[in-house]
Formats: C-alpha cells, sequence, structure tokens
C-alpha cells in the first residue's frame, strides 16, 4: 500500500510513500504522517491519497509515524486546496501551509499541539474530619486555609478548585497550600483548559426588519432558488448586518453553518459583540490575531460532534473545516484585503468562497455599498442575483459632501495647516454639539518624503528603491516596503548642509496637527503603527465608541465598515493620492475608499457632513462621488475596460521573477517572455520593470497575461508550467524566484 502526501514546502505535486503493515488498516485520506523528505530532515505531511498502485522505477521510503486516528482535514477541504493550487498556480504545499494552524503541521517534531493545562484541587476523600483535625493539630495556618477550601467547594457546589482561585483565598501561601499537599489531604491534577471564548450571554432576539430590509431579505432568497450567488448592493448604513443576523437564525433552524466574512480584523473586532448578543457561543471567532494555539481548538472543535454553527473571520476562515455549511456571506466584498498577496498562495478570498459554497451546496451571499466592477457586471449580465438595498435605515440622509480645493486655498494663502478651513469649522462645530470627527488619510508616518533643500538629496532604502517615509515619534527613515529602519541624518550626507525639510503630512502628522488645533480634544490615531498589537484594534474602537476620542485619525482600514453612531464629520485628506495608483483600477479604488470613508459620517439620526480635500476638484470622478453615483461610475468604468480589454473582459495573471543580480532578473524576464509568446503569442506583455523595481534587495520584472475567456484555465496553466519548466533547464536561471498572482488586483 502507498500513500501519497502534501508535504508544507513550496513543491509541485505530491509525494509518494509506502505504508508501513501495521499502519495499513489504520490510515486514510486527511490523516497526518511524520515522513523522512531528503537526508536526514523529517516532516509533518497529509495523506491525499492511499492507492495499490506501484509507482516508478525509484526508491520508495516509508511513512515513519502515523500521528492521528481520525482525519483531521475532510474530503471537501483536499478538493478545495486541490482548486486553489491549480486555479492560482501555486504547490499544494503552500496550500496545507495556509491552511491548517502551525501546531497542526509542526517543524520541529517534538512540539506541537499543547493544550493548555491548569492545576486543580481536591479533598482526599479518605481522611474524615476527625483524622483531619489531628494531622492539622499544630497547623493552624493550614487548618485556616483548607477551612476556606471547603467553604468555597460547598458554597459553589464544586468538586474541585483551581490554583489561581486558592489564591484568592485567605490564609493562602505557597508554603501553606504544599504543607496540605504533602500530607495528601489534598490531591493536585491538572485538567485541560479551553483557550476557546468563555460562555456568551444572549440578550436579543434578532431586531424586527424594516420595511426595506424586509423586502431585499425577501429577494434575497427568492433570488437564492435559481442562482448560487447574490451581490447585496446595499447603501452605508442601510441596515445590511441585521438581514445577514436574520439570513443566520433562519438557517440555524435548518441545521446549517454560516462562515460570514470580513476583510479586516478591525471589523470582527466590532462585529463580535453584535453577533454574540443574538448567537452567544454558537458562534467562533476565526483570524490572525487569535494565537496558533486557539486557532488549533477552533479547528479541532469544528471536526467535533459540537461544532461552532457561525464562524466570524477573514480569509483564513475558509480553510475551517465546516460539514453543514449552508450560507457563506461576504460582506464588503470589493475590499482588496481579500486577496492574499504574500506569501502563496495569491488567493482572492471572495471568488475561493464562492467555490468553497459551490463544493459545499451552499449559497453565497457579496454584500457591499461599492461592490467591484467585477461582481456588479456578473449580477448585470444574470450570473449572480442582485438585490438593491438604496435607502438608510430609518429614512436617514446620505451625508452631504463637498469638494475643498487646497490648490486653490494655498495660493490665496488661506490654508494654513494640512486641513482646510471649511473641514476646521465643521470639526469646531462638532466638538461643540458633543459630537465626533474621522479624518482619513492613506498614508502612514509623519512625513512620506525628506529633502535636501540645499542639493536635492532624498534619503532612500538600502535594499528597495523606494525613499524613506520619517516617523517623529521614534525618530527614525522606515522603510514601508521591508520594515527596515534608518536614523535621521543631522546634515544632508551629500552637501553637509543642515537644511533638510520634510514634504507631505501622513497620519502622524497629521495626528500632531490635529491635537494643535484642537486643544480641547483628545485625538486618536489608528494605522499599522498603533494597531499591531493583538487587543489594540479592539482598544481604540471602543474608546472612540465610547467618545474617550473625539477625533479619530486613521488610513484605509478606517473605511471599511465600521459602524459609529455619533460621527458628524468626515475629512479626506489628499483624496487626488487615492487616485493615482499606477494601474487601470486606480479609479475604482479611489471610488469606493472615498464612497466607504464617507459613509462613517452621520450614520443613525442625523445628516452627516464630508469634506474631500483636493487639489484637482474638476476630476469627473468626484462628481460621481458627491452625488452618490455608483451606476454613472459603474458604467463609465464598464466602458473604458471593454476598450482597452481589462477584467471582467479578460483574466489577468502577473508573474513576478526576483533575483539579486539585475542582469540576471532581466535575461530570465526576456527568455521567459518569449518562451510564453510562443502558445500566447500577443497576449503576453513585457517585461516591465515595475515602479518599485527593487525590495529586499531583490530585482524585479513583470510580465502580464492578459487573457481572453476563450482560454481555458487548465490550458493556460498547462502552457505556463512548459514554458516554466524550458526556462529551469538553463541552468543560468534555477534561482530565479518565479510566482504567479493569478486574477491579479
Amino acid at each position: 500500500m502507498y500513500a501519497d502526501v502534501i508535504l508544507p514546502l513550496p513543491l509541485s505535486g505530491l509525494f509518494t510513500y509506502a505504508v508501513p503493515t501495521d499502519m495499513q488498516h489504520k490510515i486514510g485520506r486527511g490523516f497526518r504522517v511524520v515522513v523522512p523528505f531528503g537526508r536526514r530532515k523529517y516532516y509533518t505531511a497529509v495523506v491525499a491519497k492511499v492507492h495499490r498502485q506501484l509507482p516508478g522505477n525509484f526508491t520508495i521510503k516509508e511513512i515513519h509515524s502515523l500521528i492521528d486516528s481520525t482525519p483531521v482535514v475532510t474530503d471537501q477541504q483536499l478538493e478545495l486546496w486541490e482548486w486553489v493550487s491549480f486555479y492560482y498556480l501555486s504547490a499544494q504545499g503552500d496550500v496545507c501551509k495556509a491552511a491548517l494552524p502551525s501546531p497542526m503541521m509542526p517543524e520541529d517534531l517534538q512540539k506541537g499541539y499543547i493544550q493548555k493545562s491548569e492545576e486543580q484541587f481536591r479533598l482526599n476523600p479518605t481522611f474524615e474530619d476527625t483524622g483531619v483535625a489531628a494531622i492539622l493539630k499544630r497547623s493552624p495556618k493550614q487548618q485556616l486555609l483548607l477551612d476556606e477550601i471547603i467553604w468555597f467547594l460547598t458554597e459553589n457546589e464544586r468538586e474541585s478548585i483551581s490554583r489561581s482561585e486558592v489564591k484568592e483565598l485567605n490564609g493562602y501561601t505557597p508554603m501553606v497550600l504544599n504543607g496540605l499537599i504533602k500530607k495528601e489531604i489534598l490531591i493536585s491534577f491538572t485538567v485541560e483548559r479551553s483557550r476557546l471564548h468563555r460562555k456568551a450571554a444572549l440578550t436579543r432576539s434578532p431586531y424586527p426588519l424594516s420595511k426595506e430590509q424586509q423586502k431585499a431579505m425577501d429577494a434575497i432568497q427568492d433570488s437564492f432558488s435559481d442562482k448560487q450567488t447574490v451581490l447585496l448592493h446595499g447603501a452605508t448604513s442601510s441596515g445590511k448586518t441585521e438581514i445577514y443576523i436574520h439570513l443566520i437564525d433562519q438557517l440555524l433552524t435548518e441545521g446549517k453553518q454560516t462562515l460570514y466574512l470580513l476583510p479586516e480584523i478591525a471589523l470582527t473586532t466590532q462585529l463580535t459583540h453584535r453577533l454574540q448578543t443574538v448567537f452567544g457561543n454558537r458562534i467562533g471567532i476565526y483570524h490572525s490575531g487569535i494565537n496558533d494555539q486557539e486557532r488549533t481548538e477552533i479547528w479541532q472543535k469544528m471536526l467535533s460532534e459540537t461544532p461552532y454553527e457561525i464562524i466570524l473571520g477573514v480569509r483564513s476562515s475558509l480553510f475551517l473545516p465546516f460539514r453543514r455549511l449552508g450560507l457563506v456571506i461576504v460582506d464588503e466584498e470589493h475590499e482588496t484585503s481579500y486577496k492574499q498577496q504574500e506569501p502563496s498562495p495569491r488567493y482572492h478570498a471572495r471568488d475561493t468562497a464562492i467555490m468553497l459554497a459551490h463544493m459545499s451546496n451552499a449559497k453565497t451571499l457579496l454584500g457591499s455599498a461599492t461592490p467591484s466592477v467585477e461582481s456588479y457586471y456578473n449580477a448585470q449580465t444574470g450570473k449572480y442575483g442582485l438585490v438593491m438595498l438604496n435607502e438608510r435605515f430609518g429614512k436617514i440622509e446620505l451625508p452631504q459632501i463637498s469638494l475643498q480645493n487646497t490648490k486653490d486655498l494655498r495660493r490665496r494663502k488661506k490654508m494654513k495647516s494640512v486641513l482646510a478651513p471649511a473641514l476646521i469649522e465643521e470639526i469646531n462645530q462638532a466638538l461643540e454639539n458633543g459630537e465626533q470627527a474621522i479624518l482619513f488619510r492613506n498614508r502612514r508616518g509623519f512625513a512620506p518624503m525628506i529633502e535636501c533643500a540645499a542639493c536635492g538629496w532624498i534619503p532612500k532604502c538600502l535594499y528597495c528603491d523606494v525613499t524613506l517615509t520619517y516617523h517623529k515619534r521614534e525618530h527614525r527613515l522606515i522603510c514601508h516596503y521591508c520594515n527596515s529602519s534608518y536614523s535621521l541624518p543631522s546634515t544632508c550626507p551629500s552637501c553637509h548642509s543642515e537644511g533638510l525639510k520634510s514634504f507631505g503630512a501622513g497620519t502622524e502628522r497629521l495626528e500632531e496637527e490635529v491635537s494643535q488645533l484642537f486643544p480641547g480634544a483628545v485625538v486618536g490615531r489608528m494605522d499599522r503603527d498603533t494597531a499591531s498589537g493583538k487587543d489594540s484594534f479592539e482598544r481604540i474602537i471602543n474608546d472612540f465608541q465610547e467618545n474617550r476620542i473625539q477625533i479619530l485619525i486613521g488610513t484605509q482600514m478606517l473605511s471599511k465598515g465600521l459602524d459609529f453612531g455619533n460621527v458628524r464629520v468626515v475629512g479626506i485628506i489628499a483624496a487626488d493620492s487615492l487616485l493615482n495608483y499606477p494601474d487601470f483600477r486606480s479609479h475604482e479604488r479611489g471610488f469606493q475608499l472615498i464612497t466607504q470613508a464617507a459613509g462613517r459620517a452621520g450614520r443613525r439620526d442625523k445628516q452627516g457632513t464630508v469634506i474631500i480635500q483636493t487639489s484637482d476638484p474638476e476630476q469627473p470622478i468626484y462628481r460621481l462621488i458627491t452625488r452618490n453615483d455608483y451606476e454613472g461610475f459603474y458604467h463609465s468604468q464598464i466602458t473604458e475596460r471593454k476598450l482597452f480589454k481589462y477584467p471582467p473582459f479578460t483574466r489577468l495573471i502577473s508573474i513576478v521573477l526576483k533575483h539579486k543580480d539585475e542582469q540576471k532578473a532581466e535575461y530570465a524576464a526576456i527568455s521567459f517572455f518569449r518562451l510564453l509568446r510562443q502558445s500566447f503569442e500577443n497576449s503576453v506583455l513585457g517585461p516591465n520593470k515595475p515602479v518599485v523595481g527593487r525590495i529586499q534587495q531583490q530585482h524585479i520584472r513583470e510580465i502580464l497575461l492578459k487573457l481572453d475567456h476563450s482560454f481555458s484555465p487548465a490550458q493556460a496553466r498547462e502552457w505556463i508550467k512548459s514554458a516554466e519548466s524550458r526556462l529551469r533547464e538553463n541552468s543560468d536561471f534555477k534561482q530565479i524566484l518565479l510566482y504567479y498572482n493569478v486574477d491579479w488586483v
């Protein structure tokens, strides 16, 4: 008997091992095994197939040991892994590594998943009261602590007490407790303690839906009768979440599970309490903010007889073992955070969710106020169902949006800070009324650029072709690509002048200026620098919700569906920078970010105000934003994409080649381009040097495949892999790092 296994390594294909005779009736698909690989290494692997077909003429190594008595990966999960590997041109080992919590695939085989244990104590039943009294006659301190323990056990109707609980009792010292253990009056033992969330109280049923919400809910259910996937296009603050809650509640009555996907941890932080008040402990939270041991416990619980019925999480939660999945909700479906960029597999969680639902015979609901062009096109052409929810909950008006021409204001010397006078006035008004403000600046740090006024010298990263950003709090220059940190020179290294000046304003500088402009207000900041700890998202969001922060400054994570009830003013700083990405999606991203950020204003009982600061207010996209005209935006985009053959009319695959030697990277890219041209002809574009042509000392070249939908994924994969094999035949290119970004975002 042989087993084909998936190794957690970036290698193509499966690896075949012989199954020892005593293991043959115990092993199966989805079991973990320990296998030798290479000369001296051993790895944990997952069995993908067991068979009796004799492999080719090469030595077959034997499986070292079997870890599991039951499968830990289901057939459906293995099917999904295979699809992700195939479609996104990644190794199954990379998918395995991304899917399984690291304690389940330990590289150090002495380690692995360790359940957290807790020491407990119980009374020794062999002692009678009189016997204990005699033993403790000359130990009054031990008698006092024993009396306290007996009282605790009686009062709480318990048979044991934990060490942490004993520490809270009168008379406790380690020496006194150890004395009771040594005399065998107390028996010490350990129990496995779950890291999962403690019991959550149910405090409400789902709120009744408004007339518009109920209409949308009925339309979703009607669409599900003949569509696998439905797009809910709902305005910001229209109450999409409450519709999701009603749908989940209905699925629970049918005995089905729901996966609720969100693009950011910050959103799970805010939504967790809202869902737990309705569903209590039926919901599990799964994202990178919880530790690996907790992730492992959740995985094991999902395999148990009492799994979570609802999972709330980010893209990695797609890989959990669902057995009765009935619905996948992809909220804020337009978000680029759903696309994994590094490391492999570079999958898109929205599209993978649709495939997972298809494999599970479940339904997918996509939700957004600003749907991606691709999803809206699929809805318009009938591939997806489409449900509209145009009215904000409670008939609250959409915010009033105005543009401030910062170029003109500076020319007329009216703008004396980072904020336009109109925005300052609106914030002052909000603060006087006890209301809050949000300022959105999609660039962290203090100053995006430092320059010598005398010679024009600009500090750059030693390892990447990018300028360094000045972070004032650390008084350091930091590379936002490789995180290298440099001291700020006191004089210019080129001409030795002292005229170093900062240009532009990141969130850190904005925080400093706003604190000076509004000295009576508490100013907070939410970006990658301030929200990197485990509980930092929750702390900042809670402080803002409880009005302990009056003005909140942040990057794009602030635009992603957060719900704050007291925000009257939203300011978009340097809006033009959101539209200047060097790719065809720049205006789509800009429209989505600005519209979503604007949607944080006036969300409950009053209309909000949004001020967009731009140096080019005549750009057509601003007219569409101020009118909240998604339809107009979509039609302008789809016309342009059809003309220039961009998605959804084509499929894009970005091919990236990297090497420390720039000449080798260039030659490899040219060679690969020519090989691809033999099959794909004019569908191959490049090779190009990207805007940032070197990261972490690796020189980068890119090739773009723009494929017509007549190319099947299987045919495209075959041609690409064939070209890569031929490229690797050249010994000069064996060390080239080459990877694919399918459906490039």
